[in-house]
């Protein structure tokens, strides 16, 4: 891939001007927009972890039983998932920031593809509650999982999109030393949606 400067295009939600990006001291990462959306997605969880402490509280047996019948190996394989592409997203971002285009892609292809393992690993964990007869009726705990892990998994299925759009990016020569925003605000995307995945995990996977 060329190392060449490119025309900078129209701005979005994973993308800024370069102004707007210029490195210095107590610069945030990404824009303004997709912090908004992460504090949005914080906000989000933080109300459904009330849910479940309430509902924790009021129903420790179910909470002390369901758990045992998840599937422990599916948590664990979702958040190797999770971490792994985080970190290979960082280092697309490290290797941009180096001027390194080439091999910021070639992190960041390898982050986007194990974070598509997520949702593959989470409809086949789906797919084997069912066929144990663990479904939303199954009780407060499984009520609980079913709708935290789902909305969790939405929040995801987001940040995969934003991952294929910043690829094309990338690809057309969007991103330089100087102009990467829009691969920042992914990435802190990202780094939000696992941070909250790493929550959820110890809560209906762990905690018994």
């Amino acid at each position: 891939m060329s190392e060449s400067n490119t025309a900078h295009t129209q701005p979005g939600l994973f993308d800024s001007p370069a102004a707007s990006i210029h490195r210095g001291k107590g610069r945030i990462p990404g824009n303004t927009g997709i912090w908004v959306g992460i504090t949005c997605e914080f906000v989000e969880f933080a109300l459904l972890f009330c849910v479940y402490f309430v509902a924790r509280a009021h129903f420790p047996e179910s909470f002390e039983t369901g758990a045992s019948q998840l599937s422990k190996l599916a948590g664990t394989v979702i958040t190797l998932l999770m971490v792994t592409s985080s970190y290979c997203i960082a280092c697309a971002v490290i290797e941009i920031r180096r001027d390194q285009r080439r091999r910021s892609l070639l992190w960041l292809i390898g982050g986007m593809l194990l974070a598509l393992g997520y949702p593959v690993a989470k409809l086949l964990e789906f797919r084997w509650n069912l066929a144990h007869g663990i479904t939303g009726e199954s009780g407060i705990f499984f009520t609980v999982y079913y709708y935290l892990t789902l909305t969790h998994m939405v929040h995801a299925i987001w940040g995969i999109l934003g991952m294929f759009w910043v690829i094309f990016r990338h690809l057309t020569g969007g991103y330089s030393a100087r102009d990467h925003g829009g691969l920042e605000a992914l990435a802190s995307y990202w780094h939000a949606t696992d941070i909250i995945w790493l929550v959820i995990f110890p809560f209906f996977y762990v905690l018994v």
